[in-house]
């Protein structure tokens, strides 16, 4: 209901808020009039007296644009990206490292509490996993290219948009490796007068510029084509060797299609291998432009101990991986168990995980090339009983055909990686609802400064 307390709130109304708590993405929310309508203010901080400008009225929430902070936060610190204001990728920079992961420990609770319901508020949400330096830490950056001939615009997307915000100076987060490619690629854009990708006419040739960069500095780099070849492509082979010391390779993926899809065409070689390596938990894994590999090594290792000890195997296990890519997770559990059997529904992703087995040595592992929903249930029904189930689904979450069959199959324990704590509380509901219970959960913070949170959780069998 309308509060009749307070005039109604109307475009470019500049008011004064206290800010309550956090809402998706570390925006700040306030309290409006006796009915405590929800204001909602990036930028502002838990415990702050701001001033905001009302962008989007509504009848029972608003969006407002931080204007001014009459009382500062002590978590309040100065943005160092000079695009953090319209860059949509990392939502916390205005808060200190400790207060983000405050935050991301918050919506594991929250949503939790609220989604999973009554057998999760007595639940333990030990603090996040953060790391010791949170900069320069991604190992594959995705930078969508627009602008004109001889004037790129290379970056990120602004927030709930396609307009491309530029980051001339290069990005905090990313490898060093990769904003030196950036780098070469603009300065070759200008030099050739290479037509930036117009999304709105679907015209132009280069679309997005895609690295990857290993643990040893290793660095791919892949340019998104909407025609089959890039003018001056040899120039710009030699202008990256140049500027990236570690380059392994240079890629060209031709994209002619109308879609957000990245990577989404056949991928040449166009200068140095078609394949380099990475190293994570002490395995060695091959890395092509399409492979998914976690985007940050040191978390990503964090992230996986903590589930080999909920897992807790002895050796003489089967385990399931479902949504197992190319084989990150489902091998270092084949270290550890008799049996891994890993589903994945991407086949080159199958291809990858089936080599990376063979490359470190590794013959109790195999693979299913089928989806979770449709392998798992089958797996099930053919007698196949997993002393555990590990899955990593993507932010959807678990197909409840998936679900279905894990409580058909009867594990003692359920290892649940996510990267979405709200459909993680939605599908470990379904599995409480089963005959399991939650036993332990812990965040890590694998996207430092976005307003994203990775968590594994273990369900275990009730008895």
């Amino acid at each position: 209901m309308p509060d009749a307390s307070l005039p109604a709130l109307r475009k470019n109304q500049t008011v004064e808020l206290e800010v309550a708590g956090f809402g998706l993405d570390a925006v700040g929310v306030c309290r409006y009039g006796k009915s405590g309508m929800a204001v909602f203010v990036p930028g502002a901080l838990p415990g702050e007296r701001i001033r905001a400008r009302i962008v989007k009225p509504g009848k029972r929430f608003a969006f407002a644009r931080l204007e001014a902070v009459d009382s500062v936060s002590p978590d309040r610190v100065a943005p160092p990206c000079p695009v953090y204001r319209r860059c949509g990728g990392c939502v916390a920079q205005h808060m200190s490292y400790a207060r983000s992961l405050e935050f991301k420990r918050g919506q594991v609770r929250d949503c939790l509490r609220r989604i999973g319901g009554e057998g999760f508020r007595t639940l333990d949400v030990p603090p996040v996993l953060g790391m010791e330096e949170p900069w320069h830490f991604r190992n594959k950056g995705s930078f969508p290219v627009s602008g004109k001939p001889g004037g790129p615009v290379i970056g990120f997307f602004a927030p709930r948009s396609h307009e491309v915000v530029d980051a001339q100076a290069g990005c905090l987060v990313q490898h060093p490796a990769a904003n030196a490619a950036v780098a070469a690629v603009r300065a070759w854009m200008e030099e050739h007068l290479i037509a930036p990708y117009d999304e709105a006419a679907h015209a132009g040739e280069l679309r997005h510029i895609v690295t990857r960069t290993a643990r040893d500095g290793s660095t791919m780099v892949t340019l998104v084509s909407r025609e089959p070849s890039l003018p001056a492509e040899d120039r710009l082979a030699d202008r990256l060797r140049g500027a990236v010391p570690g380059l392994a390779s240079v890629m060209v993926c031709h994209n002619p299609s109308r879609t957000n899809v990245v990577l989404n065409g056949p991928v040449r070689p166009l200068w140095g291998a078609e394949y380099m390596e990475d190293t994570l938990c002490g395995l060695r894994f091959r890395i092509a432009p399409h492979s998914f590999l976690q985007v940050n090594h040191v978390q990503a290792e964090a992230l996986y101990a903590r589930v080999l000890e909920y897992a807790a195997l002895s050796g003489a296990e089967t385990v399931v991986d479902a949504y197992c890519g190319a084989g990150t997770i489902s091998l270092p559990l084949a270290r550890r168990a008799r049996r891994v059997i890993g589903i994945e529904s991407v086949p080159q992703a199958v291809d990858d995980a089936r080599f990376n087995a063979a490359r470190n040595g590794i013959a109790n592992a195999e693979f299913v090339p089928d989806l979770a929903e449709r392998a798992l249930p089958a797996l099930a029904a053919g007698g196949l009983a997993p002393d555990a189930v590990v899955v990593d689904p993507p932010r959807k979450g678990c197909d409840p055909a998936t679900l279905e069959a894990i409580a058909q199959a009867s594990p003692s324990r359920v290892v649940y990686v996510s990267c979405n704590p709200a459909t993680l509380a939605r599908d470990a509901a379904v599995l409480t609802n089963a005959g399991y219970r939650a036993a332990a959960v812990q965040p890590v913070d694998m996207f430092c400064w976005a307003g994203d949170v990775e968590t594994v959780m273990l369900l275990v069998k009730n008895t």
